[in-house]
């Protein structure tokens, strides 16, 4: 990453109010400058093919692609693009989720600015921020290995760091909108059974009982919104 030149970041956040105030906050430091926004998941990862930033500010309820499917797309193309996910939605399930997708950093909203600041820093330098340490990549892997061994059952263990894959968050995207099965396996072309074997998945990755919860869990943590429901098949 850059560190004799500027730190050239892109802010990928779908609330003008939000973005466009990080952004004057960011640009009044020395050595960093904004140099995109985004409003959507695929506008991240257009920009991030394009512009070759050193960080991305990347939010997790976001419209068409949520952060987390965003995050991990980005870091598998990109690995030297550090990503710091700032999010509303803030518990260690969450946190979780993002380090496992890719991002090096993870805030929520109500973060302090010089916080999030000397995060960018670290993470421009290649560094992860995990609570108030700044780690290496080994120190962050050990950490995490330290944080698996805390988990004493495994389905817990399953549950929490297997995050949905590209197929289960669009089923659950259908879901959410209200489809049935039969519905959802006939706008994807797939089988009913298949559906209800990914179904299945979801449920027990989430800890919940039925589709609704499962619906509501998505919903709140910014995974799918309210306005993606509308057609799923656009998300």
């Amino acid at each position: 990453m850059n560190d004799s030149k500027s730190i050239r970041i892109v802010i990928v956040e779908d609330h003008p109010l939000f973005g466009h105030g990080l952004s004057r906050v960011l640009e009044t430091e020395e050595g960093l400058k904004v140099i995109a926004q985004a409003r959507t998941g695929k506008e991240a990862i257009e920009l991030a093919e394009t512009l070759h930033p050193d960080v991305m500010i990347m939010d997790i309820n976001l419209p068409e692609m949520n952060g987390l499917e965003a995050t991990r797309e980005i870091h598998r193309k990109f690995d030297n693009i550090g990503i710091v996910v700032v999010t509303a939605y803030d518990d260690r399930e969450q946190f979780f989720h993002t380090i496992r997708a890719g991002a090096m950093a993870y805030f929520s909203k109500d973060v302090d600015a010089d916080e999030l600041i000397s995060a960018i820093r670290a993470v421009a330098a290649g560094h992860y921020v995990i609570g108030d340490r700044v780690m290496d990549e080994p120190q962050a892997a050990r950490w995490l290995i330290q944080e698996f061994e805390k988990i004493d059952k495994f389905e817990e263990f399953d549950r929490v760091y297997k995050p949905l894959s590209a197929r289960e968050m669009e089923i659950l995207r259908y879901i959410t909108a209200g489809y049935s099965n039969k519905e959802t396996a006939h706008k994807l072309h797939i089988s009913r059974q298949t559906v209800k074997n990914h179904m299945s998945s979801i449920l027990r990755k989430l800890s919940v009982n039925d589709r609704t919860q499962a619906a509501v869990t998505a919903l709140r943590r910014g995974w799918i919104r309210l306005d993606d429901t509308d057609n799923p098949s656009n998300a």
